[in-house]
């Protein structure tokens, strides 16, 4: 394939792949499920993340890479249909890919500016991950004390503890293979 074919294969997939998150709102409106339309719709805003980051870092991303967080997403918004509570890897599935694009992100930074990309990307990707559970518990208890249906359900210390486990995975993916897998990501600047 030449690099133009690859590109629009890209731009064809990260698009299909946002109308899968506007299809997991619908059925999350069809099933009533606030969850999932809050997801899926929260997914899709981060799927033109891309572009700002774009324009305002001065970098350029490729399709494959926009593929990636479109993917990601995707995967997340899925998951409240259902998946997240019948398919026992689905969540730590989902902790890798937020991690691995976590990591992504600290290790460019961490690379942009000279410093220690190993540990920049495992604090971020932990981190992260620690403050997005503690989010997610006060999230869930404040719904409960209201009367309302959570967006987001914790499991209990134990699932907290594998989420942790998964962040660092991905972390680790980041760390092994971040080179390759960020090569072409160009700073426009320079």
């Amino acid at each position: 394939m030449t690099t133009d074919s690859l590109a629009r294969a890209g731009r064809t997939t990260d698009r299909a792949l946002r109308l899968g998150l506007l299809a997991v709102a619908v059925a999350g409106i069809r099933r009533r499920d606030p969850s999932a339309i809050v997801n899926a719709l929260v997914g899709l805003a981060a799927t033109f993340l891309p572009r700002v980051i774009e324009r305002r870092a001065g970098l350029s991303l490729r399709p494959a890479h926009r593929v990636w967080i479109s993917g990601s997403v995707l995967l997340h918004a899925v998951g409240m249909l259902g998946p997240y509570d019948e398919t026992w890897w689905w969540d730590h599935l989902t902790h890798i890919c937020s991690a691995s694009l976590v990591g992504a992100a600290a290790h460019l930074f961490a690379d942009h500016r000279e410093r220690n990309t190993t540990r920049t990307v495992l604090v971020a990707t932990v981190g992260l991950g620690a403050l997005w559970e503690l989010l997610e518990y006060a999230i869930h208890a404040t719904a409960r004390r209201l009367g309302l249906e959570p967006l987001l359900v914790t499991y209990g210390p134990r699932d907290t503890a594998l989420d942790l486990v998964f962040d660092a995975i991905g972390g680790l993916g980041i760390v092994a293979f971040g080179d390759r897998i960020l090569d072409g990501i160009r700073d426009e600047r320079r």
